[in-house]
């Protein structure tokens, strides 16, 4: 029996829907191939009709779910600009709800362990999907003393994720809800503050890149001990007159 091209892409969805719910819940290992099938009220042998590995299915699951979440983390957001974005942003993704819907909310925490060791494909994917959100939304942060809007964006979605699977990982402790509410305040913490309680300005110094060597400091002159330049001459004289 053929299918029409319009069953096999709605098939197709299931197969996503379903591999997208285990990876949130399980992680790439819990969710077999079987799994996912059966889940998708497939059978197991549909599966290399739509891909051609479990590997391949991470990857399509992934992009789908950041194109997904880049809408819906900026959605609303399109007038606000820099620490008001930021507060935003933060508390959009870094709540509550999302650290207790693991199965309904983030999957990055669940898979960011897996894509260290996954291969390239997986890894630029999930890169694309990235490189995409970050795009949308460094025009929403202006140049920082030391940081482009690019680099800014990076720091915010690195610090959400991370923050977010750190607090997963201590869900049932009280620091798990502190985690998240230092995330969001070191996102619009100001300058440092002194210890009279002004607020530091910094040197203006450009960023130095990753893997750049610092530059070599000047050699400065040698400082002479006071009284040293008398002894010098008494010693000349002395010698002058033993002459």
């Amino acid at each position: 029996m053929r299918y029409t091209a319009e069953h096999k892409q709605a098939t197709h969805a299931r197969i996503l829907a379903a591999a997208e719910k285990l990876f949130r819940a399980e992680g790439f290992s819990g969710a077999s191939v079987e799994r996912v099938m059966r889940a998708a009220g497939l059978t197991v042998g549909g599966f290399y009709a739509h891909f051609a590995s479990k590997e391949a299915l991470l990857a399509e699951s992934l992009r789908a779910f950041m194109d997904e979440r880049k809408v819906r983390w900026l959605s609303g957001l399109e007038d606000l600009r820099g620490p008001a974005f930021l507060d935003h942003f933060a508390r959009r993704y870094l709540g509550l709800y999302n650290r207790d819907t693991g199965q309904t909310g983030c999957m990055m925490p669940s898979l960011l362990s897996d894509l260290t060791r996954a291969p390239p494909e997986v890894q630029a994917s999930f890169g694309e999907g990235l490189e995409e959100l970050v795009d949308a939304a460094k025009g929403q942060l202006p140049a920082r003393e030391g940081a482009t809007p690019r680099q800014q964006m990076l720091a915010t979605v690195a610090l959400c994720f991370g923050a977010m699977t750190l607090a997963r990982a201590t869900g049932s402790q009280a620091v798990s809800a502190e985690i998240l509410d230092a995330a969001r305040a070191l996102l619009l913490a100001g300058a440092p503050v002194t210890e009279a309680g002004e607020a530091a300005v910094p040197r203006s110094r450009p960023a130095r890149k990753t893997g750049e060597r610092p530059r070599a400091k000047r050699a400065s002159a040698p400082v002479s001990e006071p009284g040293a330049a008398p002894a010098r001459r008494a010693r000349a004289a002395r010698k002058k007159q033993a002459r």
